[in-house]
């Protein structure tokens, strides 16, 4: 398979994820949520709404995400591009204080807080400077901060992929959601940060590669 085919793999794995998890996060808009963990419940906060409105938030944005990435959608439908990322912006502004609400009142104990909690912080304010950037039509760092802000909001997916691993590997879930709260998105971000300085590296050997040409 060419480099092209696994990106074209990653892709669609990344965006059939995102939408299976988010369509099951849905649960948390109906009534009793039906399927959902017991320990999600217990947060002390969970009465208030900020289940509700962070996980319907964060569902849309999981949706959305993805599709923002696609060169062919920027080039050729600009507005609807920047519609679908306006109403990203939104979910991610709003599900994130919403998170950090839920990690003060999580049962989980003060690790899985400090985890949720730098989270929600780190998503709000990398997704705010994505649409500041937006804003100075400063749109390669733009690009380049979406990519981040996607690579937190991918936290749903990679928590989702832990537990059942953790389970497998013989841990209770008191002993593997603390180091989970964590290894759910700083791997993610340090993912994508390597793979940010690796395009741009390429895209300056391209440049010095390339003759110069005489004016004259």
């Amino acid at each position: 398979m060419t480099a092209r085919g696994f990106r074209r793999l990653g892709f669609w794995t990344m965006a059939v994820l995102s939408v299976l998890i988010a369509v099951a996060s849905y649960r948390y808009l109906l009534p009793g949520a039906p399927g959902a963990a017991p320990p999600v419940f217990a947060n002390r906060f969970t009465h208030l709404g900020a289940l509700t409105l962070h996980a319907g938030l964060a569902a849309t944005a999981l949706i959305l995400g993805p599709w923002q990435f696609l060169g062919r959608l920027r080039r050729n439908r600009p507005r609807f591009h920047r519609r679908l990322g306006t109403l990203y912006v939104c979910c991610c502004l709003i599900a994130a204080p919403a998170g950090m609400v839920l990690a003060l009142g999580t049962t989980a104990g003060p690790l899985a807080s400090a985890g949720f909690g730098l989270l929600a912080i780190v998503w709000l304010t990398v997704t705010a400077n994505a649409w500041r950037l937006a804003r100075r039509r400063e749109f390669a760092a733009h690009q380049r901060w979406m990519m981040r802000s996607f690579a937190l909001t991918l936290a749903a997916v990679t928590l989702r992929l832990y537990l059942p691993i953790s389970v497998v590997m013989g841990f209770t879930y008191a002993q593997a959601y603390p180091v989970i709260s964590f290894l759910a998105w700083v791997p993610n971000l340090i993912i994508i940060e390597i793979a940010i300085r690796l395009g741009a590296g390429a895209k300056t050997s391209l440049s010095l590669s390339e003759p110069l040409h005489n004016p004259g």
